[in-house]
């Protein structure tokens, strides 16, 4: 069975290694949702795969790491692309939750990367 939260977070960053003249060269922010899905058997006795609380638990800590913060400040984020962020947190989530199965990070309503771990 395949479950999903969603989070919240507001941060800044900018692109350094894009053209000169680019937009996003400059300090701008965003308003991401992060989706992470965790895949696994239904548990018989709980009724679910995972509890919420606890996923909500184990995911907030990295959260408030990013939020109201400017990603370039934290190490492995020095060219926070939307897709360079999914990696950082696949990487953050998955030794606290093995289960995972796939983060969705959108940047904006209509933009949006997803990492499964490739």
């Amino acid at each position: 069975m395949l479950i999903y939260k969603k989070f919240i977070f507001d941060s800044a960053h900018f692109l350094p290694n894009v053209p000169e003249g680019h937009k996003c060269k400059n300090m701008h922010g965003h308003t991401y949702q992060l989706t992470v899905f965790i895949d696994g058997p239904l548990l018989p006795n709980e009724g679910w795969v995972i509890d919420y609380g606890d996923l909500k638990r184990l995911i907030k800590p990295i959260i408030d790491r990013l939020d109201h913060n400017c990603l370039n400040d934290i190490p492995g984020l020095e060219n926070p692309t939307s897709e360079i962020l999914a990696v950082w947190l696949w990487n953050q989530v998955k030794p606290l939750i093995p289960a995972l199965k796939r983060v969705e990070l959108n940047e904006t309503a209509s933009s949006g990367v997803i990492y499964e771990g490739e």
